[in-house]
């Protein structure tokens, strides 16, 4: 089975004055994925936004929702979220009370699920998860603020956790990094082993079509070694 390798914008650092215009454009320009992160000021310092938001650009958009909850206990709002649109919905390890239970209650909802670490939570946190999550994220920068700078060590924890899954047979596990990537560190992360990249900045700072076709460009190259 070929690795599906995906780029997915981040609407955290999008403008949220033209939000419904630049996630059109990152459709235009050949993007399949949107990443969306809740935050509710507690897990993390920050707080983003809610339920309206992902419900109100769900029905202007047929990207692949893919919503990273950055939120305690997070099995209070998996329904919620399936409903107003998450087609993937990514919890942390670190914020639930019992991992196994919120994966099973998001793929009763019929979404996708995954589990995310931060930089300082060992693999071993989703060992116990890893042949019932469709996705594993790998936080390159600590959660909760956008722009960060990528944290170094995060390669050897996406390599090794490649390695883990192919050794357990779940090569079609995705691994996702996020946090800190743009032109000069994609290539780092894909050559370690993830194939679902967030990119908020690298996105939406400036020209949002040449940024997209520029990262496009070098994920591409990596999917049609995958082939």
């Amino acid at each position: 089975m070929s690795r599906v390798y995906q780029l997915a914008p981040s609407i955290l650092s999008a403008d949220f004055n033209r939000l419904g215009e630049q996630i059109q454009r990152v459709e235009k320009a050949e993007c399949r994925w949107l990443h969306i992160d809740i935050m509710d000021g507690m897990f993390v310092p920050s707080i983003s936004f809610g339920m309206p938001v992902v419900k109100s650009i769900r029905k202007e958009s047929s990207l692949y929702f893919d919503v990273h909850m950055m939120v305690k206990d997070p099995e209070r709002y998996v329904e919620e979220f399936q409903s107003c649109g998450a087609d993937m919905i990514t919890v942390h390890a670190e914020a639930c009370r019992d991992l196994a239970e919120t994966v099973k209650k998001i793929h009763e909802t019929g979404a996708d699920a995954g589990v995310a670490v931060n930089p300082d939570t060992p693999l071993s946190a989703v060992t116990d998860v890893m042949d019932q999550v469709e996705m594993i994220l790998i936080m390159s920068v600590y959660p909760g603020f956008g722009g960060q700078k990528y944290l170094p060590e995060s390669t050897e924890r996406i390599r090794t956790l490649r390695r883990m899954l192919d050794e357990k047979g779940l090569e079609h596990v995705h691994i996702q990094v996020d946090g800190g990537i743009n032109r000069a560190t994609i290539d780092e992360v894909l050559a370690a082993g993830a194939n679902i990249i967030v990119a908020g900045s690298a996105v939406f700072g400036s020209n949002i079509e040449q940024n997209v076709r520029e990262l496009q460009e070098k994920i591409s190259l990596y999917s049609k070694k995958a082939e």
